[in-house]
């Protein structure tokens, strides 16, 4: 019997401190909850932060397998098309497996080299494949003075790229170029393409205006739109850095600061002459390995000379419309030329009329209009 209240009497102590241990769990519970749905949400932001990064990296890859599958198909489709004119008319060449092969993988491999090392963003990779594709099917001298502009565009970008920074406001890590500057540099050159090929068929040619007259036009129409753009870059990124003068603005002649649009130095005008020379000199190049009868035909060292040519003029069309038609201002805030007016900006020059792309694509309409009709003029006739 005695025995039995301290049973009871350890029974209700156990009572009491499961009590105790229940209110201490709520205390830990009520101390808890207001801190959970931090947490949970802490945890739950990253999640969709990764989710929005997985689904935008998802979007890019389909883009680029639907891409490349509307390339091959429409390369097919060129390729059964030539087949099909060449077997009822005759005059056109078919195009070839190995051509249709080297005009996919070549610029695919281009596009893939160009977007990893930061010279073109996913559009612009996109836009410069389809660019390379069509210009590597229908001219091998197309191909290789693409090839050329790009290469020594994005090297010479990417080239003393400290000192650039500190002058040019808009200057991009890389200098990557989306698919607006690409077409606004190719897209002339590729509808030349599109007609040389409707004109005459895939494959290379010698230039000679009394045998091959509309395609020798349609061949220096696009050997000058891609020298303009070349000149032009190379003006851009060799005279800003090594001019050791400051540039004259090609309207008044008067000094301004670095990075005025339409300013112009000894050393830019003749970066771009040696830009536009290299584009003649690799589409040269390409005609003596590939076109056979050379030696029927009118002599082909005038492309180099009309190549440099075209860079030069080109770089002096685009510095006249960037003086007149593109606005410079200089920023007293961050110490810098800009191409839109702040409320800190003095203006300098030129008119909000045009923006650096579509003074490109206008002088290199020019220049593709112009230099056939000079080079008629003075090609030597076979």
């Amino acid at each position: 019997m005695a025995a039995r209240p301290g049973r009871g009497s350890g029974r209700a102590r156990g009572e009491e401190g499961e009590e105790e241990e229940m209110r201490g769990g709520s205390g830990v519970a009520d101390a808890l909850r207001p801190v959970l749905p931090r947490q949970v949400f802490s945890l739950r932001l990253p999640m969709s932060y990764y989710q929005g990064d997985f689904f935008r990296e998802y979007l890019k890859m389909m883009a680029n397998i639907v891409v490349l599958n509307l390339l091959i198909c429409i390369s097919l489709a060129l390729w059964i098309v030539s087949m099909t004119a060449s077997t009822y008319y005759g005059t056109l060449r078919p195009i070839s497996p190995w051509r249709w092969l080297f005009s996919v993988l070549v610029p695919l491999t281009i596009a893939i080299q160009g977007y990893k090392k930061k010279s073109l963003d996913h559009s612009g990779a996109l836009g410069g494949l389809v660019v390379g594709f069509i210009l590597t099917v229908a001219n091998y001298s197309f191909f290789t003075s693409l090839f050329v502009f790009f290469v020594t565009s994005s090297k010479l970008t990417k080239w003393k790229k400290d000192i650039k920074k500190q002058i040019d406001s808009e200057y991009k890590e890389g200098g990557q170029r989306n698919w607006v500057q690409v077409f606004c540099n190719g897209g002339v050159p590729t509808e030349l393409a599109v007609l040389y090929m409707i004109e005459n068929g895939p494959g290379e040619i010698p230039i000679d205006f009394s045998e091959q007259y509309t395609a020798s036009w349609m061949c220096l129409s696009l050997l000058g739109a891609l020298a303009c753009s070349a000149g032009d870059t190379w003006a851009s990124e060799i005279g800003s850095v090594m001019s050791k003068s400051k540039p004259r603005l090609i309207t008044t002649w008067e000094k301004v600061p670095v990075g005025t649009n339409g300013a112009v130095t000894l050393v830019g005008l003749l970066s771009s002459l040696l830009g536009g020379m290299a584009v003649g000199v690799a589409y040269f190049i390409t005609q003596l390995i590939f076109v056979t009868d050379l030696e029927l035909s009118a002599p082909q060292w005038p492309i180099i000379l009309f190549g440099a040519a075209a860079g030069l003029l080109g770089s002096i069309v685009d510095s006249y419309l960037g003086a007149t038609m593109q606005y410079s201002g200089f920023d007293q805030n961050i110490g810098m030329v800009v191409n839109h007016q702040t409320k800190d900006s003095k203006h300098i020059s030129g008119k909000p009329i045009l923006d650096n792309n579509a003074v490109n694509l206008f002088s290199s309409i020019i220049i593709a209009l112009v230099l056939p009709g000079v080079a008629w003029c003075f090609w030597p006739r076979s």
